[in-house]
Parts: structure tokens; sequence; C-alpha cells
């Protein structure tokens, strides 16, 4: 070939140097189809790219006979680069980039045989979204009946599969109503000559399949295909491969193209996306794949982490096998610590990492904290916060600046203040309820010539549109008077269910997540009360028509200002508590020493989360560390890798728990985590979770239990773990995963007495008991549970007070010594775990 050198087959060709033997194999491989089993750091880019530039060099293929398949613009362009600097000729000619990047330049290619305009213009998620939303309003179809965003979703799942409207089965009058929709929708994008991302894939492999000679035309032009992330194929993508790589139109393969596909079946993670894992299985089968090509010689990680993540992975069914191997050494073993709260997880993380920084060495952008789910952040970032420790959340947003979230506190703020004019405008109409913008405008225009809020001129507007905003003022106001009186926990509860914002989310295809969020916004909120010293049951202060408190600022009757937030004295405590039904010594509000403003629990709270929005994210280019979720972290890798929240219903999730492959999918999640570390990796879980507003106690995941003993250490002691004197301590062996904080065999959720919350963990205010407690459980001595009489003259079914949590009853006593602890339910404030030398805890007769 031109430019190149004369071909070398042999081993002494510089492009084969460095390469391992596997690696090897894969690139100068001859005898057909092939599947490459890559698994996590094992160099398949540079395979890939070698391969390439193997086959020009060697004469197999010129240059305009390549198409290479990728996920992402990123790895596409990475890889034109690299070729760029191994190939003395130019890759211009190549077919390199996305599936949806490579249809577009077919479809250009070929317009008039689609039936498309040469120019058609390519409609992305939120185009396609607006195009939905015009499309609706046009056949006058109640968007509360029929979300857009959901029909977005089935519209695109429909493309995935290869269905156009009238292949889709009708089964009741609400699919008849979607397929409908969807065909209209089809007929008004060839109508405006625009496509969408799915409309791209499907119409090119339209184009392959009913047009004999572009079929042939691309079958004999491309005699060599390769594709990377094999796994996260759908079944339209597979489709279209067969008919490039040869298919006759007939369902049968021909064989014209040599296909190389490269993936990692223990990597696929996007099921939820329509990425099919079975692909591969199939490819092996339907492309005569005789023997896959396994690259199993991790160059990334030390060998106790990929000892786990071989142990684990290895619980799959469904899998076509591989192992990996490093040459780096063991490493350190896997760290695994059992924390008695999801606020003493974070603190013990955060510990960690300033270790990590100021006495290892390691460089803040090379840590990273993964989580299963997007609300777990919101603690995390928490105890960054506090610790004063720059983070950055990758390829998501800070809890508080997350949309949903927005929404919520905007709904709150009305609450507190009807007149603030941003939050009205802000949900006035989301979820949507039919307020246009033109209404909106002509209620400015209102308020501006009255001098009014936006609230108070809704009051004036007439028609239709007046009848419509008067329905959203009506809503406020009754969620006003409805929260007088409650909890911040249920005042939260209520707006999120009242508003609609937690039924539109569950009725999105990926608001799962979302529903999360707004979920842990309710746990925020109790976390809140017990960090800033309200009572638990603190009520929101009674307001006049104007959002103004009806009682009198303690700090005009002499209170102290010395802090920055002070508790009501007692006397005023027992004045307001007339007034609000609420037990002297339990404040009901602070007190700003700025301004001396009173604060009711839902002002101070709405305060906090404004702060914490604006505090502590990392600036461009700051050193950071790194928070996302496990599912953003594949492709990824860092020297320090910490994997939180490994309980069960959480990791694996409980939406997969009931189901196989959903389950197997779970494990696989977990083996890309455990697979993005290179020097350490660090497993946590917590006792007691805040979920939902509620203290729950789930056991921890079995993920664990599936790692290999001698590549990990435990912190603290194991449930279930057997102590020398034989008394059951807390834990070890796999009876011990199944058991719930109260001793019971069964897994599974508790929720504390009386469904209340409670908090205890690593916060600016921590306890003295907690504090003592996290020294005592990070000691990897096992406790032994004691006999009665042997704790601090307590005994199990006592009853007992403490000081800030009222009357309880002893369920179980620890430990021995000034290690002795007794697991007390207070009630509503829900189980506690208390050091009894710290513990003020005396016996009620």
């Amino acid at each position: 070939m031109t430019g190149f050198p004369a071909a070398r087959t042999n081993a002494d060709s510089p492009l084969l140097q460095g390469l391992n033997p596997e690696q090897r194999a894969a690139v100068t491989f001859t005898g057909g189809n092939v599947l490459v089993l890559a698994g996590a750091g094992s160099g398949k880019t540079r395979v890939l790219t070698t391969r390439i530039a193997w086959l020009l060099q060697t004469g197999q293929v010129s240059s305009g006979g390549i198409l290479a398949v990728t996920f992402t613009n990123k790895a596409a362009r990475e890889m034109v680069t690299r070729l760029a600097a191994m190939v003395p000729v130019s890759v211009r000619g190549m077919w390199i980039g996305t599936f949806h990047g490579l249809c577009n330049r077919m479809l250009r290619a070929h317009a008039a045989s689609v039936g498309l305009p040469r120019q058609f213009q390519i409609l992305d998620m939120q185009d396609q979204l607006s195009a939905l939303k015009r499309l609706l309003k046009a056949h006058n179809v109640d968007t509360e009946l029929v979300p857009p965003k959901k029909l977005q979703s089935f519209i695109n799942s429909c493309k995935e599969e290869g269905l156009r409207a009238g292949d889709v089965p009708v089964r009741d009058a609400e699919s008849r109503q979607r397929v409908e929709l969807y065909q209209l929708y089809e007929q008004q994008c060839m109508r405006e000559g625009v496509v969408d991302f799915g409309e791209l894939m499907l119409r090119s492999y339209e184009l392959l399949r009913d047009n004999a000679a572009v079929r042939q035309h691309y079958q004999q032009r491309f005699r060599h295909v390769l594709v990377d992330e094999f796994q996260d194929t759908n079944r339209l993508q597979y489709l279209w491969l067969r008919l490039i790589a040869g298919e006759a139109g007939n369902g049968r393969l021909q064989g014209t193209s040599s296909v190389m596909a490269v993936g990692d079946d223990d990597q696929s993670i996007y099921a939820f996306r329509g990425a099919r894992v079975g692909n591969m299985a199939d490819f092996v089968r339907e492309f005569g794949v005789a023997q896959p090509i396994k690259l199993e010689q991790n160059y990334r990680s030390y060998s106790h982490i990929l000892d786990a993540a071989n142990a684990l992975i290895a619980h799959n069914s469904q899998r076509l096998g591989k192992t990996l191997r490093t040459e780096q050494g063991a490493g350190e073993p896997l760290r695994i610590y059992e924390a008695p709260s999801d606020f003493a997880e974070a603190g013990w993380i955060v510990d960690e990492v300033r270790q990590l920084m100021q006495v290892d060495g390691f460089a803040r952008q090379e840590i990273a904290i993964l989580y299963r789910s997007n609300a777990q952040s919101r603690v995390l970032e928490s105890a960054l916060i506090s610790a004063k420790v720059p983070y950055r959340i990758y390829g998501g947003l800070r809890f508080f600046e997350r949309a949903e979230i927005k929404h919520a506190l905007a709904y709150l703020r009305l609450l507190e203040n009807p007149q603030d004019d941003t939050s009205f405008l802000r949900v006035v109409n989301f979820p949507a309820r039919g307020i246009g913008q033109r209404s909106i405008e002509t209620l400015q225009d209102e308020a501006g010539r009255g001098g009014q809020s936006l609230h108070a001129a809704s009051a004036s507007l007439a028609g239709r549109a007046g009848d419509k905003l008067r329905g959203f003022v009506d809503l406020l106001d009754a969620m006003r008077r409805e929260a007088q009186g409650k909890p911040l926990r249920e005042i939260v509860s209520l707006v999120l269910e009242e508003s609609g914002l937690l039924d539109h989310y569950r009725g999105e295809k990926d608001g799962v997540d979302r529903v999360e969020n707004l979920e842990e916004l309710v746990n925020a909120a109790e976390a809140f009360i017990a960090q800033e010293g309200y009572g638990a049951d603190a009520t929101a202060l009674p307001l006049d028509e104007h959002g103004v408190p009806l009682v009198q600022s303690p700090a005009s009757q002499g209170v102290d200002l010395d802090a920055p937030f002070i508790e009501e004295s007692a006397g005023d405590a027992a004045a307001l508590g007339a007034v609000l039904g609420e037990r002297p010594g339990e404040p009901a509000f602070l007190v700003d020493a700025e301004t001396g403003e009173t604060l009711s629990p839902l002002g101070a709270f709405l305060t906090h989360a404004s702060l914490e929005a604006g505090d502590n994210q990392a600036q461009a280019g700051q050193e950071a560390i790194q928070l996302m979720t496990v599912h953003a972290s594949k492709g990824l890798e860092f020297d320090a890798v910490f994997i939180a929240g490994l309980e069960e219903g959480l990791f694996p999730h409980y939406n997969s728990m009931s189901d196989r492959d959903g389950l197997e999918e779970e494990r696989r999640l977990m083996y890309v985590a455990i697979t993005r570390a290179r020097k350490r990796l660090y497993l946590s879980h917590a006792q007691e979770r805040m979920l939902n507003g509620q203290s729950q106690y789930n056991p921890p995941s079995r993920f664990l239990e599936e790692l290999p003993e001698e590549s990990v250490r435990w912190l603290t002691p194991r449930r279930g773990a057997k102590g020398a004197d034989g008394d059951a301590g807390l834990g070890a062996g796999p009876s011990s995963f199944w058991s719930s904080a109260d001793g019971s065999s069964s897994p599974g959720r508790r929720s504390g007495a009386g469904g209340s919350s409670s908090w205890q963990g690593h916060q600016p205010r921590q306890s003295a008991d907690e504090r003592a407690w996290r020294e005592a459980a990070s000691a990897p001595v096992p406790a032994r549970r004691q006999g009665a009489g042997d704790a601090h003259g307590i005994r199990a079914g006592q009853k007992v007070f403490h000081p800030k949590f009222g009357e309880g009853q002893v369920l179980a006593l620890e430990g021995a010594g000034d290690d002795a602890k007794a697991k007390v339910n207070f009630g509503r404030h829900g189980t506690k775990l208390l050091l009894l030398t710290v513990a003020k805890l005396t016996v009620v007769d």
C-alpha cells in the first residue's frame, strides 16, 4: 500500500511490539468473524486501533474499506487521533463514528431513496420533546393524560426494537391512542423534513433491508467491520450490523465482511436504555465464531481488587466467562466498614479521604466516591462540605441543584412566602396544568400595574386563564393550611404528593432516580431537624396572610444572640408551646444572630438548602474529589475508590432483586464499580439509613458475602461472627447478612417505632455518644454480647430515660466494660445504639 513500508506479517512488526499474546492474537486474526472479550483495563482501545493499522499495513484492506463503530463521539475522536499517529496514510476515507453518526452519513448519501430532503434536520431529545408537545396541542390531547415525556419514551422504545407504528400491537384503548399518536408524529416529521435520533437508526436499517443495490454496495465496500462496546448494542443496532456484514435480506448471513466485535458481557449495565447483553451470545452463534479471544490481563489494578471482581462476577450464570489477572502484585486488600448510620458512613469516608490525601499522598482528583443511587450523594456532599473538602459531581448536578429538587423547594418557599415570584414562576405550570406563557405574561402585567405579587394578582384575572391561575393559588393555599402544625418531614412529604411532583416523575420511563431524589429531600429535612437541635416534632410557625409568623420573635424578648443560631429560652419555649402544642425543652424555631429573625423549621431548612447549593463545589480546573453513580463511572479509573451504601435494597437495588436478569445486571454493575480502582478500594454499608424520612434497617449487600476472604479486611466486626465465648457478636457468616437490626432472621426493611425516624451520625454538631461509637466501631475486635447485670446496671427489657431522646426500652446489650453499648428503642426517635460510658441513661422504675 502507498505510504507503508514493505508489508510485514511476522512478529517483528513495530505495531506488534509490546502487545501480550492475547492482544496480538486479536490484532492479527485472519479467520473471519471474531468476538474479543475485553476485560476491564485490558487495553481494548489499543487493540482496536492497532488492528486497523495492521490491516492497512499488511495490505488486507484500503482505508475506504474500514468501518469502525463506537458508542460515543469522544471514543471515535480518540480512535481517529491514535490512528493518525500510527499510520502514514490519511484516515479520512475510513468510516469511524457512532451508530447515529454513521447512519446520518449513510442517509445523507441516499436521502432520496428514503424519502428525505437532502438537507434534513436532526432533532435532539429536547427538540423531539417540543415537537411532541406541539403535536399533542394540535390534536387537543390532554398532556396530563398523555405526558409528552412518556409518549417520547414509548416512541423511542418502539424504534429501538425496529417497530413502526403499524407494527406495534394494540391491546387496549390506551395503547391504541399511543400508537395513533406515534403515527401522527411520523407524519409530522415527514412533513417537516426532520428526523430524531431513533429515526436515524431505523431509517438506515430500513434502507439496507429494502434496497438490495444499496445493501450490496456497503457489503462490498466495508471488508472489515469493527464494533466497540458490543455489549451495549440494542436489538436494532444488532440487526443493522447483520445487514452491513453480509445478510442477504432474507435473514441469512453470506459472510461478505469480516466482523470483529469487542466488548465485555460482564460490563453490560444499560438494559434500561435498551442494551441487550444477549447480542454477544447471538453473535457467537450467528456469525460462526469458533472461539472468542479473551483479553484477561489487566493493566490497571492490583490483584486483590481483581480477585474480588472475579469472585463476585462468577456468581452470574449468563456469561461467556473470563478471569482477569495482573502482574502488578497483590496490593492492599479491600477495606470493608460497617457504620451505625448513613451519616456515620459519610463521616468515615471523609476521614479516610483525608488520610489518603494527607498521609498517603493521593491526589484529590484520583479519589472517587461511587454510589448506586443519585439520592445518596446528599449525605456525602454534606459531610464533604462540613470538612471543607472540594468535590465535583461527575456527569450530574449537586443534590440541591437538581431540577426536581429545585421544583420541590420552590413549592416549599411558596408555603413559607407566598410573595416569592421567582418560585411562583418556576412551578406555576409544573407539573403541567395548562397555564401557557401568554397567561403568565398577562399575570405579570397585572401584578406590575397593581404593585402586587403574582400570587395576589391572580385573583384579578378573568376568563379561563384566570381560573387556572386561581386553581394553582388555591392549591398553594390548601397546602399551606394543611401544613400548619405539622413537623417538617411531614410538610415536605405533603408538598411532594399534593403538588403532583411525585406522580409526574413516577410516570416517566427514566423517573426512578428523580423520585428517589425527591424522597431523599424528606431525609434531608429530617436530618436538618436533628442537626440543628429542633425538637423531633417541631412544627411550622402559624403565619398571617402575609407569611409573617404570628408568634413574637424571642429576639425582642431578650434572647441571647451570642451564637449563630440560638434555641429559645425555657420560658419562651413554654409560651410558644401553648401555641404550637410543643412540649417544654423542644425548640420549635431558631433565631438568626445577625438579623434576629425568627426562623421556623421550614424557613431555616430552606436557608440551609440555598447555602448548600452554592457552597464547596470545586471550581473549574481545581483538584477535587469525584462523586458519581456507578453507571457514570464506567470507562473511568481512579487510584482510590469508595463504594457506599452496600445494602440489600439499595445495592442490589430493590427494583431488581426479584428478577434473575435484574439481579445479574446489578452484580455486573458492582463488578464495574470494583474494577474502577487501581490501588485502594473501600466498601461500606450502614446499619441504619434514612429512606423517605424513616429509619430503615436493611441487611448488608449479598455482594459483600461473595467476595473472597483472603482479599478483604473488615474494619468493623461482622454481624453474626462468633466471639471467643461462642456468643453471637456483630457479624460473620452468610446467615448474618440476612439478619434485621432487631435480630430477626427475615430480610428487608423495618421502620422505627411509630413510623418515625431518627438521626445520629457524622455532622458538625456530632453528639458525644456518636463520636464514641465511631471510635469503638473502628476497632477490629469482635464485641461480645453481655449477660444480664453486666452493663453498667442496665439490662435488656428495662425501660430507661435519656436526657435527649426521652423514655425508651432496652432491646439488647453488646460489648463489655468501656465498650458496652445498649440498643434502645425510643419510640418516635427510633432505635439508637448508645455507648453506655457516654450516654446518660437512667433506669425507669
